[in-house]
C-alpha cells in the first residue's frame, strides 16, 4: 500500500512538472492533474491540500537536484573564474528543464508562507555553493557578492523564458561578461 502511494505522489508531482512547463500556473488544477494520472479529482486531496502544497514538494524533490547539477559543474572545472562561469552557465542551461520552469511557473506571491521560505532556503543553498569561489577572487564580501551574482543570474533566466529578442546562448554570453568582468570590466 505504502508503495502504491508512493508511486501515485510521483505521478502526481510528475504531471504537476509537465502541466507548468506547458501551461504555467493556469494548468496547475486538480482537475488537470487527476485527468494527467488517471485518478478522481476527490484522491488527488488526499495526496495535496492546495496547489501551493504541489509546488512546495515540487520545491523539496527538485531544487536539491538542481543544486547537484551546478555543483557538479562547478567542481568539474579548475580555478575561481571558471567555477563562477560554470556557476553561470549551468543554471542558464537548466532553463529548459522542465523541473525549473515547473517551479518558475508559479510566483512566490501566490505561494503560503511555508512555500515561499522553502523556495527562500533552497535559493540560499544555491548561493552558498559559489561564495568560496567569490572569496577566492578577493571578493570582501563574498555571500553578498553571491547574492549579487544569482540576480544576475535571475535576470538571465527571466529574459530567456520571455523568449526575448536575444537568443538564449547570446543572453548566456551576456550574463557570463558581467559575471566575470562586471559593466565596466
Amino acid at each position: 500500500m505504502a508503495e502504491h502511494r508512493s508511486m501515485q505522489r510521483a505521478a502526481l508531482l510528475d504531471a504537476a512538472r509537465t502541466l507548468l512547463s506547458e501551461g504555467g500556473t493556469e494548468a496547475l488544477t486538480f482537475p488537470a492533474l487527476a485527468e494527467r494520472t488517471g485518478l478522481a479529482r476527490s484522491s488527488v486531496y488526499e495526496y495535496f491540500r492546495s496547489r501551493a502544497a504541489v509546488v512546495e514538494e515540487l520545491c523539496e524533490a527538485d531544487f536539491p537536484v538542481w543544486a547537484a547539477e551546478v555543483e557538479a559543474a562547478m567542481t568539474s572545472v579548475d580555478g575561481p573564474p571558471a567555477k563562477v562561469e560554470a556557476y553561470v552557465r549551468k543554471q542558464l542551461e537548466l532553463v529548459g528543464d522542465r523541473r525549473h520552469r515547473a517551479v518558475v511557473a508559479i510566483s512566490a506571491s501566490e505561494l503560503d508562507a511555508g512555500a515561499r521560505e522553502k523556495i527562500r532556503a533552497a535559493h540560499g543553498g544555491l548561493v552558498a555553493i559559489i561564495v568560496e569561489a567569490l572569496g577566492e577572487l578577493g571578493h570582501e564580501q563574498p555571500r553578498l557578492a553571491a547574492m549579487l551574482l544569482q540576480g544576475v543570474v535571475d535576470a538571465a533566466v527571466r529574459r530567456i523564458e520571455l523568449g526575448a529578442a536575444e537568443d538564449p546562448a547570446s543572453i548566456a554570453e551576456a550574463a557570463v561578461a558581467m559575471a566575470l568582468h562586471g559593466v565596466c570590466g
